[in-house]
């Protein structure tokens, strides 16, 4: 992994701010110790000062020349023995890593220092002293560069995760777009085939109904919800054209309380029920089909008499394909039952206030 690339995830911007924050706080530990400690007592506030900005300067130094290590270390156990997988692994060769680090960039820093101006300490002593400081500050960085690290990595992959499922919802909510237009074209042919065989101007008011039904459509596909005082309006229109067909046989009742006209539900949901009511139930004279729709708390209840056809196999795709759209928007599933003589289809109504 080259420079380039850990600034792709770490800005230089952020890593200065870091490593000034934390080259003035080594010094100012140093420095105090050093003075309480009799090590090397201060004359005063100037001396203070001045030990202060060269050692600054020097730490700064160093931990620009350790910090790029450690975050290629880093990077490389993260590839060849990652925390969830090899923590009892990695821990003994980055802290020897870690360790080598600090004694090499220690040794460097001092030896120039010591050129730059000659200690008055025993140079032993000082390389000594300044080992285990940069061996002890460089494992409290490499514990700060790894607690950034992971929470750089993780906010990415949480935002990757989302855009991802953001992706997927949008794919099977095309996906299941595009199952409904046909299916509803061909299902509203079906009913103009049976119409042009017995009555012709039927057919023709059918075609005209249907433009404006397949306009509706049209619109309301591009949207994930829609409200229900549409919904309503396209089923009176739907239950229309079907009635052409069926007559009297065919009879449908709505009681919807007006404060329940502006919840949303998936565009087309009432067409999918109302179309498996008609589709497997017998609707003759002799055996009317009678469908009611009402609301239970924030459900919307789509109920028929149950008269099903002998004959005829049904995939359930419809009332799949309605689940499948609510869980894109919601996590309350819609309900099929039996209910005595009746078939009981349960949906959410959705406030999306």
């Amino acid at each position: 992994m080259g420079i380039r690339q850990i600034h792709s995830f770490l800005s230089f911007t952020s890593l200065l701010k870091l490593l000034i924050g934390l080259a003035i706080a080594v010094q100012l530990i140093v420095i105090s110790y050093n003075h309480f400690s009799g090590y090397y007592v201060l004359d005063g506030s100037m001396h203070f000062f001045t030990r202060l900005l060269r050692g600054f300067l020097l730490s700064l130094l160093a931990a620009f020349l350790i910090a790029y290590p450690d975050l290629f270390v880093i990077q490389y156990m993260n590839k060849i023995a990652p925390w969830s997988k090899n923590a009892l692994k990695r821990i003994p060769i980055q802290l020897s890593f870690t360790v080598l680090i600090a004694v090499v960039i220690s040794i460097l820093i001092t030896s120039f220092a010591n050129w730059v101006n000659a200690y008055t300490e025993d140079l032993a002593g000082v390389y000594r002293s300044n080992i285990f400081i940069y061996a002890v500050v460089n494992v409290v960085v490499v514990a700060v560069l790894e607690a950034w690290v992971f929470f750089i990595e993780s906010d990415r992959a949480t935002q990757k995760a989302e855009h991802l499922q953001e992706e997927l919802s949008q794919i099977k909510f095309e996906v299941l777009k595009s199952q409904i237009n046909p299916h509803f074209m061909f299902n509203s042919l079906n009913v103009l085939s049976g119409l042009i065989d017995t009555d012709t101007k039927k057919a023709q008011l059918f075609i005209d109904e249907f433009s404006q039904i397949y306009r509706y459509v049209l619109e309301a596909i591009e949207k994930k919800v829609t409200p229900l005082s549409k919904e309503l309006e396209f089923m009176r229109s739907y239950l229309f054209l079907q009635q052409m067909r069926y007559g009297d046989t065919l009879s449908y009742s709505v009681d919807i309380p007006s404060e329940h006209l502006k919840l949303f539900l998936p565009p087309l949901s009432l067409q999918v029920l109302l179309e498996n009511a008609i589709k497997h139930n017998i609707v003759n004279e002799a055996k009317p089909l009678r469908i009611d729709v009402f609301c239970e708390g924030s459900f919307l209840l789509v109920k028929n008499n149950l008269q099903p056809k002998i004959s005829g196999h049904s995939t359930g795709l419809g009332l799949k394909n309605l689940v499948k759209r609510y869980a894109l928007i919601c996590e309350i599933e819609p309900t099929f039952r039996l209910e005595k003589d009746f078939y009981v289809a349960k949906i959410p109504l959705i406030n999306i206030d």
